[in-house]
């Protein structure tokens, strides 16, 4: 699928998504994070809050995802 991704730069967590088969809805619909976000995260370098690293790991700790593994703080 990376034909879909047009030349965008893909940040960690874009390639994490990216490796396990999983879209922004999917993430969206399991952590209640808005799908608008998680495309943010996921095409850049921008650092969520805190709010948004918690609720991503807890709908993701399944998957092996750690938000410490893409973001400082």
């Amino acid at each position: 699928m990376d034909w879909l991704r047009l030349g965008k730069r893909r940040s960690k967590f874009g390639e994490w998504m990216d490796r396990r088969g999983l879209t922004q809805q999917d993430i969206s619909i399991r952590s209640g994070v808005n799908r608008n976000t998680i495309g943010q995260l996921a095409n850049s370098d921008a650092q969520p809050s805190y709010k948004t690293r918690r609720k991503l790991d807890r709908a993701l700790r399944d998957q092996g995802f750690r938000s410490d593994d893409f973001w400082d703080g």
